[in-house]
């Protein structure tokens, strides 16, 4: 029998990280998202992982970045406001799906730190889950980009995600 785990969302959150001009990172944040998890135990081998963003919750701490990344050179947020990911298969420490953004679909594997099952002070069942992986942008339609004088360019294609779960069991 399934077990079914709702996102404890206080002790969550959902992290991307990018290079700007070469020499630093920009790290940006979803703060609407919601997940569910479906197991046959605590160990969560073979879970089912479903997860969503509001791509308009997008925060980089700038405005005018913010704005331009939720137009049409990035997610075009009006015509595509949910980044969805479906997990398929985790193994305990990879977590195998599809992940889609700006209505492209593409597999992606995360790694996967699983914390672990305990009980609250308030007898609930918590599962906790650090999930990290990358992508390349521009595999979803996120092309925008500027050249620097230096030959480099304004925007990395390479994204790194930092998401971390909290579950109580249902």
């Amino acid at each position: 029998m399934s077990v079914k785990w709702n996102l404890d969302k206080t002790h969550s959150e959902v992290q991307f990280k990018v290079k700007h001009m070469v020499i630093s990172t920009v790290t940006g944040d979803f703060s609407s998202f919601d997940a569910h998890a479906e197991s046959e135990d605590e160990v969560f081998k073979n879970a089912k992982f479903e997860f969503s963003a509001d791509v308009n919750s997008i925060s980089t701490k700038n405005e005018q970045r913010d704005e331009h990344l939720k137009s049409d050179d990035f997610f075009n947020s009006s015509e595509f406001p949910k980044l969805t990911f479906k997990g398929s298969e985790f193994d305990g420490e990879k977590l195998k799906g599809e992940i889609t953004m700006k209505g492209v679909t593409k597999p992606i594997t995360l790694d996967v730190d699983f914390g672990g099952v305990i009980t609250d002070p308030y007898g609930n069942q918590r599962a906790g889950f650090e999930f990290t992986g990358q992508l390349n942008r521009k595999d979803f339609g996120l092309n925008w980009n500027g050249t620097l004088e230096s030959g480099g360019l304004v925007v990395s294609d390479n994204v790194k995600l930092f998401v971390n779960l909290e579950f109580t069991k249902q």
